[in-house]
């Protein structure tokens, strides 16, 4: 049933935005090994700057977006500040990112996890988000 839905309809998409690309790819790389099994909705690291430092980049961001949208949404998180308001600027201009792209107020690693795994059970765009954002519940101790 599972391989049936996902099929019929798109997966809502998942970018990575972080100040390291190594991070980014990385986190990227956890949260698809942990899905465990196709398909896997689209994800896309967004990483460091253009020259390669540590920083964030709107074109980074806007390609990023781009890849992973197959018509679902987008879900994006962040890891530090600026990283944030990158987006939040992105978010500002209306012709920028796809339709239909939502910021998560979430952790960055378990929040990747959380909206990965559920956007590749086929889930719509509001249940990805509050997969990610619900990571904040998640005690260590």
């Amino acid at each position: 049933m599972r391989d049936r839905l996902t099929s019929e309809r798109p997966l809502v998409g998942v970018v990575l935005v972080s100040h390291s690309r190594e991070v980014a790819a990385s986190t990227a790389a956890m949260a698809t090994g942990l899905v465990g099994k196709d398909p896997v909705a689209p994800i896309a690291a967004a990483g460091g700057t253009e020259d390669g430092g540590l920083g964030t980049s709107a074109l980074a961001v806007l390609e990023a977006a781009r890849q992973v949208d197959r018509g679902a949404g987008v879900v994006v998180l962040a890891d530090l500040g600026s990283a944030v308001l990158t987006i939040k600027a992105l978010l500002a201009e209306e012709d920028d990112l796809p339709e239909r792209t939502v910021l998560a107020d979430a952790p960055f690693v378990e929040g990747a996890v959380g909206a990965l795994v559920t956007a590749s059970a086929g889930a719509p765009l509001q249940a990805v988000v509050t997969a990610a954002e619900e990571a904040h519940q998640y005690r260590k101790v």
